[in-house]
């Protein structure tokens, strides 16, 4: 025996059988599926914040106690997951190398493994081939549809590790493929869902689901609170748009009018931000959550850094701003983890893997909307640590996103496509956009201005608005309740927050005057007598619209974005954000005979 081999045969000796706390029953069920069928390869999906970290090292610990493999090799997707795995495993006896880099061959001498990257793998893959096959090693690639990313990596991983002795796939969600990037030891089935075939979708060989770990406590409950909004843009012809969130007609308006909302500007940032911090203030002092936090997933540098300021205006606090290209990253997520910050603004650092088990807020600040990234965001606050906890993610009241929320209350085994509420066609002959301008005439968006109100919570696929008679029962003890589960139905909940709806856009308009000379946006008006006062019975119409549509949609269990739908067809006309004062009137006249 070498003395690589004599090394990595006394490590495997000193590693422990079983973990320092119990098991959950689906990992000692998934443990028992493993070693029943002792595999190659091994997939599991398990819902983010369900331990698959444990589950991995439980049976990493077991393999090398028995001398079935002398080496764990994990490949994660972040730096910073490589610390964490590299200290979860040292807490189980496992010795695992988190600095182990492309320039050094040999594994350090005194560890039972390391962990590393999809990129670095795919900087070397014939290094870490060598690595894996110098003697028995098991390879756990964490969140593998990142082998996916690119064919490169995909390449590179079949490269280093086609040859190794065991492989344990983990995934926090089912994940599709195109055929022609299939992900190296992942088995595959034919993607049918809607009698639409073309695709692949993952086949996992153990799945535990967001429900199932619901039902278990593993979980947090989540309370979608959505927030539509009014905003107003400048097309590329020059020409001022508007449209509600939760009222857009063709794919194209929305993405607008979702883009609009999400600029730091505006007031549906600011909003947002305070019925964040308002929740984050309710569950420190009233829901047995000293320590709780939130995280603002922004989808880009620039408007992570905006989204900070507005924090700091709004909150008075600094938030921890974690960038991916700040050296001091991995600090600053470990600092928020374990400090009192918060809330934390980041762009993807947070998203996938990291454990934060205090936070228990999110706000959607960002236009990503795969239901891969939707399901690995809202797993990070979702980490039950107690009975009571639950967990609230703020979001913009926009189809994409309403329908992922959606379906986290469903069970997919293999694939997560959004609902569909209406045919595609339907909704794209409702508004078309305007004609764009030949090349040489284009002029560059604008982002002008946009507001929020909250819209509704989002329980069973249906809409609770907070316009209900449910609403009307809540004793003002129960609202230091708000949010556990059992102690109040989604109509109170959504009571409760429509009534601090009001107080928030006080304080951010208050706050938002402050900067008025920074963000006002003046436009020329031939008749501005007469058009500051149709504006303001325009505003007001629509605020009524608004809270009709809601005690509607209520009515009928219908959502909101089917009830404006069905108003455009009864009352013909563009959309209320853009329509004359007389079409508000009739649509409003309209809704009140539906009541």
């Amino acid at each position: 025996m070498g003395p690589d081999m004599a090394t990595a045969a006394a490590a495997a000796a000193r590693a422990p059988q079983t973990t320092s706390r119990p098991l959950r029953a689906w990992q000692q069920a998934a443990l028992a599926q493993y070693e029943e069928a002792s595999p190659k390869d091994f997939l599991v999906t398990a819902t983010p914040g369900a331990g698959k970290t444990t589950f991995a090292l439980t049976l990493a610990a077991r393999l090398l106690s028995r001398r079935e493999v002398a080496r764990v090799i994990v490949v994660a997707p972040t730096d910073h997951l490589r610390l964490q795995w590299a200290e979860a495993a040292d807490a189980m006896g496992i010795v695992l190398d988190p600095n182990l880099t492309n320039a050094v061959g040999p594994v350090r001498a005194g560890t039972q493994g390391y962990v590393t990257t999809y990129a670095q793998v795919a900087g070397k893959p014939m290094l870490h081939a060598a690595r894996a096959t110098a003697v028995k090693s098991l390879v756990i690639l964490d969140e593998v549809h990142h082998a996916g990313d690119g064919l490169s990596w995909g390449e590179a991983v079949e490269e280093a590790y086609g040859m190794a002795a065991r492989r344990l796939c983990l995934t926090g969600t089912p994940f599709r493929t195109k055929p022609d990037e299939r992900i190296p030891f992942v088995r595959y089935e034919e993607d049918t869902f809607e009698g639409e075939a073309g695709g692949l979708v993952s086949r996992a060989d153990y799945t535990y689901g967001y429900k199932e770990a619901l039902a278990d406590n593993v979980v947090r409950p989540v309370v979608f609170a959505a927030y539509t909004g009014t905003s107003r843009w400048r097309n590329s012809a020059g020409e001022v748009v508007a449209a509600s969130l939760s009222e857009a007609g063709t794919k194209s308006v929305e993405m607008q009018a979702w883009r609009t909302a999400l600029d730091p500007k505006g007031q549906w940032v600011p909003h947002v931000i305070a019925a964040m911090d308002d929740r984050i203030t309710h569950l420190r002092e009233e829901g047995g959550m000293p320590d709780a936090a939130g995280l603002i997933l922004a989808s880009d540098q620039d408007d992570a850094r905006d989204y900070a300021k507005i924090v700091r205006r709004v909150t008075g606090k600094a938030p921890e701003l974690i960038l991916s290209d700040d050296p001091k990253a991995s600090k600053k997520i470990e600092r928020f983890a374990t400090g009192s910050a918060r809330i934390a603004v980041c762009v993807r650092m947070i998203s996938e893997g990291v454990d934060v088990p205090r936070a228990a807020v999110l706000a959607w600040m960002t236009s990503y909307r795969t239901p891969l990234f939707f399901a690995q965001a809202v797993g990070r606050v979702v980490r039950s640590r107690a009975s009571h906890e639950s967990a609230t993610v703020f979001l913009p009241a926009v189809r994409p996103l309403l329908s992922l929320a959606a379906s986290m209350e469903e069970q997919r085994n293999h694939v997560m496509p959004p609902p569909r509420t209406q045919p595609d066609a339907e909704l794209e002959a409702l508004d078309l956009p305007p004609r764009e301008p030949r090349e040489g005439e284009m002029k560059q968006w604008e982002a002008l201005e946009a507001d929020a109100r909250f819209a509704h919570v989002l329980h069973g696929g249906t809409a609770h608005t907070g316009e209900g008679r449910a609403a009307t029962v809540v004793a003002p003890e129960e609202e230091d309740f708000l949010g556990i589960p059992g102690l109040l139905t989604p109509e109170q909940t959504a009571s409760l927050l429509a009534k601090r709806d009001e107080e928030l856009r006080l304080r951010i308009a208050q706050s938002h005057r402050a900067d008025a000379d920074d963000f006002m946006v003046v436009e020329d008006h031939p008749d501005e007598d007469d058009a500051g006062r149709s504006w303001r019975d325009a505003a007001e119409l629509r605020r009524e619209i608004n809270k009709l549509v809601n005690r509607v949609a209520a009515r009928t269990s219908q959502p909101q974005a089917v009830v404006h739908t069905q108003l455009r067809q009864q009352v013909p006309g563009p959309p209320s954000a853009s329509a004359s004062v007389d079409v508000l009137r009739a649509r409003r006249e309209r809704l009140r005979t539906m009541l």
